[in-house]
């Protein structure tokens, strides 16, 4: 397999994890956010995409939710367009 059908396959596999996550806002958010974002995200990005969506759904709607502060170690580029990004409902 080349590099970008593996990247392909990776960017759907992480889109799948976006929307079904089972907690419907984070389902609602990183789908909308991975739909919109993820075609455009390199290997690095993906890396860290993927660390984010190994967290917690409680954690991850409590920082994006401005409920808790974000550590450190959890603080990228990526979570960073994760807070910015606005869900649309329409």
């Amino acid at each position: 397999m080349s590099g970008e059908a593996d990247i392909e396959t990776r960017r759907k596999r992480l889109l799948y994890r976006s929307i079904y996550r089972g907690n419907k806002e984070n389902d609602i958010l990183l789908g909308q956010f991975a739909r919109a974002h993820i075609g455009s995200f390199g290997s690095s990005e993906l890396d860290q995409y993927e660390r984010l969506l190994d967290t917690g759904d409680n954690d991850i709607f409590d920082w994006v939710s401005g409920k808790a502060d974000v550590p450190a170690e959890a603080d990228t580029p990526v979570l960073r367009l994760v807070m910015a990004f606005r869900v649309s409902f329409q």
